[in-house]
């Protein structure tokens, strides 16, 4: 796949991968980075940034959580290592 995904491409590869793990799972910005640009760093390397803008848009649209050391972090003011899961809920 392409290093210059866009902003709908990593949201529905982030969105499937929770999906995939299931409730009560989390994945790494890295999952879905490889899963869009491969498992060869410079494949994947080019989007971690690009993931980590959509995964805040997605937490402030209430959509996923970021974690880090399994809190819910500031959206707009964390670093360093972090994951990424579903908001806990009604499961339907």
């Amino acid at each position: 796949m392409s290093k210059h995904a866009t902003p709908e491409e990593i949201e529905a590869a982030l969105l499937a991968l929770l999906e995939e793990r299931g409730p009560g799972k989390t994945i790494g910005p890295g999952d879905v980075a490889q899963a869009i640009g491969g498992n060869q760093p410079d494949g994947w390397g080019p989007l971690m940034q690009p993931v980590r803008k959509v995964a805040v848009r997605l937490m402030k649209e209430g959509r996923i959580i970021i974690l880090r050391k399994g809190r819910p972090v500031d959206p707009d003011d964390f670093r360093g290592t972090y994951r990424l899961a579903r908001p806990a809920g009604p499961e339907s």
